[in-house]
């Protein structure tokens, strides 16, 4: 595919026509299988983008957040709800700053500025916005595949995982809680029903009830949603439960990137074939469910992503005066006609 003649269809003029669009667009770029790498002969292309607020929006009564295109798979986030998505490192917006140059249909000059300043953006916020985001990808396969033998030690795991993550953002929504006063980990059952079960240990002091009874409501829900899984009929087609395998482990891989390396690599070359062993159903069995091999691979990413929250040098949180600089900078362009 020439990627550079994707856009010059009719069903793409959107992009001059749209009051939105036009000269305010800064960045274009694949998403999805062509921009993981992980495409087939009959993919979607699906295309996501920036586009600058204009005069208006920044200083008079017009709005805009983002443009979609169902037609086209196309959907443009204006700048300034990218840059919020872009430091809570929101998986589906932060891969667009680490495409491949050819996969990039558009870039203007803040829009490389915008995805050579992609370091700004990455904190500690990855641990909980890929594994959250890993976590719901996991629960709908699991609930795709209402299996009811899943094992409950496995099931248990990957509850506490999800509490793990949930923990990371509970330091910026509540009270502080204070190192080592709030645990949870995994121990031989009490409950004759369960092989294991998470405990959790509570030592706190003058601590704010309403912030304790969020967090253990929080806690409650997580629980609640993984006790659902098995309990659904209806099944998906094994292409689906396949395609979300895959993309379950890439965001691991993604996020191991992030807080190992500081880099974000969309396009998974390394990998590639590993992922497409999964998409191709490799990993599955006869009667739909997936191979203990899959799970076994599951674990160990879960592992190495543990392993890397607790020694990434990433900052707790973005470097956000100097990407409010950046956006000060860009905004007043626009305001005085710059661009």
């Amino acid at each position: 595919m020439e990627y550079s003649e994707i856009l010059q269809g009719e069903a793409y003029r959107f992009l001059e026509t749209n009051e939105h669009l036009g000269k305010h667009v800064i960045l274009l770029g694949l998403a999805g299988s062509y921009a993981y790498g992980t495409n087939q002969e009959h993919s979607d292309v699906d295309v996501r983008g920036v586009a600058l607020n204009r005069k208006s929006d920044l200083l008079g009564m017009t709005e805009f957040e983002q443009y979609v295109d169902d037609q086209t798979d196309t959907t443009i986030y204006s700048f300034k709800k990218m840059i919020t998505l872009l430091l809570s490192c929101n998986p589906n917006t932060i891969e667009l700053l680490g495409l491949n140059p050819e996969h990039y249909l558009y870039l203007n000059e803040i829009g490389r500025e915008l995805v050579s300043s992609s370091r700004l953006f990455l904190s500690k916020r990855a641990i909980q916005s890929f594994g959250g985001y890993a976590d719901a990808q996991l629960r709908r396969l699991q609930n795709a595949l209402a299996r009811d033998s899943y094992p409950q030690r496995e099931k248990e795991q990957h509850i506490f995982n999800s509490l793990k993550n949930a923990m990371y953002d509970f330091r910026r929504k509540y009270e502080k809680i204070p190192e080592g006063s709030l645990r949870i980990y995994v121990d031989k059952a009490q409950n004759p029903r369960l092989d294991s079960e998470i405990f959790l240990d509570a030592s706190l002091e003058h601590y704010p009830l309403r912030d304790y009874r969020n967090i253990l409501s929080e806690m409650n829900n997580i629980i609640r949603d993984y006790d659902k899984i098995g309990k659904r009929n209806k099944k998906k087609d094994d292409n689906h439960l396949n395609k979300h395998a895959m993309h379950l482990i890439r965001l691991f891989m993604m996020a191991i990137d992030i807080l190992e390396k500081g880099e974000i690599r969309t396009f998974r070359k390394q990998e590639h074939f590993l992922l497409m062993r999964i998409r191709s159903g490799e990993f599955q069995k006869a009667d739909g469910t997936f191979r203990e091999e899959f799970y076994e691979m599951l674990a160990d990413y879960e592992r190495k992503l543990d392993f890397a929250a607790k020694h990434t040098i990433l900052p707790d949180e973005p470097d956000i005066e100097a990407v409010q600089e950046f956006m000060i900078r860009v905004n007043e362009r626009v305001v005085k006609d710059e661009i």
